[in-house]
């Protein structure tokens, strides 16, 4: 089977998808490859991936979709940052947003442009954050956060899977961004497909997440 998804989610659900089908279907290859939302539906279309996993995207009438997850952006420091620690915020409590826009900040961006989803908030209060690095990659942004006085902005869940591995600590942003809807696509003429409904309801049940 073929699947789009980005490094968020062949981090996050593929380790469980293995995990999970190995035993029953040892002789299934689950291959995961990464590409724009703009590609998506047209590799469908084409039959060179059998599922997408992206955001909540607009899709043409031939395509069947299924959200699997809502997911929220929160913010990660390495543990004991220099810069949070002193002025008394801890982890699991709101960066307030003059703090927040003061230190220097990853993003992950896949066309390296310099703004996110919370940016816009920002812009309204006449504030702006420094962006001092770009990187195409959710796990690229953690790295370097861990390894670094850089704050990152990355899913919720992801952060959780990371965030005790690399000695990171959780924040909540000063604005709350948008949430995203994690959903499947999928092909309506392989809607009644066994196999494409057998994959489908294991990734319903790997992207069980609690709240």
């Amino acid at each position: 089977f073929m699947l789009i998804g980005s490094d968020y989610f062949s981090a996050l659900l593929m380790p469980k998808l293995a995990a999970k089908v190995a035993p029953v279907a040892p002789s299934i290859t689950l291959q995961m490859i990464d590409h724009p939302s703009t590609d998506v539906f047209g590799l469908l279309s084409d039959d060179r991936a059998d599922i997408a996993l992206d955001r909540a995207l607009e899709t043409p009438e031939w395509i069947v979709s299924h959200k699997l997850f809502r997911s929220w952006l929160v913010c990660i420091a390495r543990r004991g940052h220099p810069l949070l620690g002193p002025k008394g915020i801890k982890p699991g409590e709101t960066i307030p947003a003059d703090v927040f826009c003061a230190i220097p900040q990853v993003l992950r961006s896949a066309d390296g442009a310099k703004t996110g989803t919370i940016d816009p908030a920002l812009e309204r209060l006449g504030l702006s954050r420094k962006v001092a690095m770009t990187v195409p990659h959710f796990q690229a942004v953690a790295l370097a956060v861990a390894t670094s006085e850089l704050l990152g902005s990355i899913p919720a869940h992801f952060a959780r899977l990371v965030a005790e591995r690399l000695d990171l600590d959780i924040f909540i942003p000063p604005m709350e961004p948008p949430a995203m809807d994690v959903t499947m696509y999928w092909h309506r003429r392989f809607d009644r497909d066994a196999g494409n409904a057998w994959l489908r309801e294991q990734l319903v049940a790997v992207a069980s997440f609690d709240p």
